[in-house]
C-alpha cells in the first residue's frame, strides 16, 4: 500500500479578502491536519497584521511564513507584505523578493504554482474575492497537477474580477458560495 499524498490548502484573496477569511478560517477545527498557505494582497509599507487578527480568531495557530521553516500541519501561514510565498519540493517555505507578477508581492500565482509543484493532487486551492487577476494561472496550474480547485461565487464576492479570472482560466473549478467552501475546507479534515 502506498502512503497517502502530503496534503495542504492554499488560499489568495486580495481586495474584501480579510472579510472573506473571516468567514473561513474561524470555522475550522483546532486539529485540521493540513497546513493552509495564504497570499492576502497588503500595500508594502504596512507591518503585516494579519497573523495577530486572526490568531485571534482562529482555533489553529496562525502565522506568518518564515524563510526555511518547514510547513506543519493544522497551521495557518500568512505570506509576509511584500515577499512571493514558495513551497519548495521537501515541504519547506521559502519567500522570494522577486520581481512583481500581476502587480502583486506577494502574488497568489506564485504560492500556487509551487504548492502544485510541491503537493500535486494533495493540493486544494482556493480563489476568493479580489479586483485583479492574480491567482488564474495558479490555480490552473493545482487542477493541472491534479488537485482540487474552489472558487468563491463571484456574484457574492466583494470584488468579483478574481474569482471571474479564476473561473475563465479553470474550467474544473468548483464555484460556490463562501460557507460552502467553508463546508468543503472543514470536511477535508476527515479524510
Amino acid at each position: 500500500m502506498s502512503p497517502s499524498p502530503q496534503r495542504a490548502v492554499a488560499i489568495g484573496a486580495s481586495a474584501g479578502g480579510v472579510q472573506a477569511l473571516l468567514a473561513l478560517l474561524p470555522t475550522l477545527p483546532a486539529d485540521f491536519p493540513w497546513p493552509i498557505f495564504i497570499v492576502l494582497h497588503v500595500p508594502a509599507d504596512r507591518s503585516n497584521v494579519l497573523a495577530p487578527l486572526f490568531e485571534t480568531k482562529c482555533l489553529l495557530e496562525v502565522k506568518e511564513a518564515e524563510d526555511k521553516e518547514t510547513a506543519r500541519p493544522g497551521v495557518v501561514y500568512f505570506a509576509p507584505s511584500d515577499y512571493h510565498l514558495l513551497i519548495e519540493s521537501n515541504g519547506d517555505l521559502a519567500l522570494s523578493s522577486d520581481e512583481v507578477v500581476n502587480y502583486s508581492r506577494p502574488s497568489i500565482d506564485v504560492l500556487f504554482e509551487s504548492a502544485a509543484d510541491a503537493y500535486g493532487a494533495g493540493l486544494t486551492g482556493v480563489i476568493l474575492t479580489g479586483a485583479n487577476e492574480d491567482g488564474a494561472a495558479g490555480l490552473s496550474a493545482v487542477t493541472a497537477a491534479g488537485g482540487v480547485a474552489l472558487v468563491e461565487e463571484p456574484a457574492a464576492a466583494y470584488a468579483q474580477a478574481m474569482p471571474l479570472a479564476a473561473r475563465k482560466a479553470c474550467a474544473a473549478a468548483r464555484v460556490l458560495p463562501l460557507a460552502r467552501i467553508a463546508q468543503h475546507l472543514k470536511g477535508l479534515g476527515t479524510e
